[in-house]
């Protein structure tokens, strides 16, 4: 009971949602497992009323990269070698809001019992046979793909890098032209999922290069070309997106997902070009009015009055005459 002696109980994260109590001691803290191990547990699942909803005898995984539920990852790290544990979670670490149908409700609360019994290094990359590195990097895309569901698109993202350090690893082994091409397979899938998820996390910048390695394998990868015209419209770059959205249409006319989007983006593109050419309007003046010369409204000199004319005309031949006469006395 987990309502029990509270000192018995280790609160894992110190917010009370995942607790972990020994049933049986293992073998001292040295031999705990260390991240990046691959682990072999006993596990027994059970609901709150007791209902068993899972039991593996041997279930393996790598620790600390989330290929189990996180209750599992956080907890097993403190197992000891041949320790057996009751593990108390709330939702958030097991299977959330969504559950796992057809057993496990929505925002179900689980109770672990684990025991772990092996813990070894993981198998050096370089060494796998080309069908071991396939499945493994499957399992790990296939993970991403359970969190993805799971609307926890951080931890899908950690998966499907995993996926791709794992498929682009260097070998000193020879693969099929086969085996070649379902890595490659793999590679554009994880891909794909991993520009998904980062488009949800508006991660624009890191989807569109996603995207763009995606393409470079496969100029006609529709789902690559609909991702980044959905990254492009993001960032308001309609002018692009809606040439990369037709080329994924025109490669699937009857796609109405692609028919929708590209249908938005060109009214607000017009959009965009009407507010732009508004502005521009505003900026500049009114070039109707700016091009139709003005009238003059100052007056040429030859428009001064004519009696103002004469009398200057006056005073100059006055002033001449003037001069003339006290020559005349000199």
């Amino acid at each position: 009971d987990a309502a029990g002696d509270p000192q018995e109980w280790l609160d894992v994260l110190g917010n009370g949602l995942l607790k972990k109590k020994t049933l049986v001691p293992g073998r001292g803290v040295d031999s705990r497992p260390q991240k990046g191990q691959d682990v072999t547990i006993r596990l027994k699942a059970m609901l709150e009323d007791g209902t068993v909803v899972e039991e593996d005898p041997a279930l393996t995984f790598t620790l600390g990269d989330c290929d189990v539920l996180q209750a599992l990852d956080l907890c097993v790290q403190l197992l000891e070698m041949g320790e057996t544990a009751l593990i108390v979670s709330e939702a958030k670490y097991c299977y959330g809001a969504q559950g796992r149908s057809p057993d496990i409700p929505p925002n179900a609360s689980l109770t672990l019992e684990v025991e772990l019994l092996a813990a070894r290094d993981a198998p050096d990359l370089e060494l796998l046979s080309g069908k071991e590195k396939i499945q493994l990097a499957n399992r790990k895309r296939e993970r991403g793909n359970f969190f993805y569901q799971q609307a926890d698109y951080v931890l899908a993202i950690n998966s499907y890098d995993i996926a791709l350090r794992i498929v682009g690893s260097s070998s000193k082994v020879d693969f099929s032209p086969n085996e070649e091409a379902e890595l490659l397979d793999v590679k554009v899938k994880c891909l794909n999922n991993l520009a998904a998820s980062q488009l949800k996390l508006d991660h624009f910048k890191a989807a569109l290069k996603s995207c763009n390695l995606v393409l470079e394998h496969q100029p006609g990868n529709i789902k690559a070309l609909f991702r980044k015209g959905k990254v492009l419209a993001q960032q308001g770059e309609y002018r692009e997106a809606i040439p990369i959205l037709k080329a994924a249409l025109k490669l699937e006319p009857s796609n109405k997902t692609i028919h929708a989007e590209l249908s938005k983006l060109v009214k607000k593109h017009a959009d965009q070009r009407n507010v732009e050419t508004e502005m521009y309007r505003k900026m500049l003046g009114n070039p109707s009015a700016a091009s139709t010369p003005r009238k003059c409204k100052d007056k040429l000199p030859w428009s001064i009055p004519w009696k103002w004319l004469f009398g200057a005309t006056a005073i100059a031949l006055g002033g001449v005459a003037l001069s003339v006469v006290i020559a005349a006395r000199n």
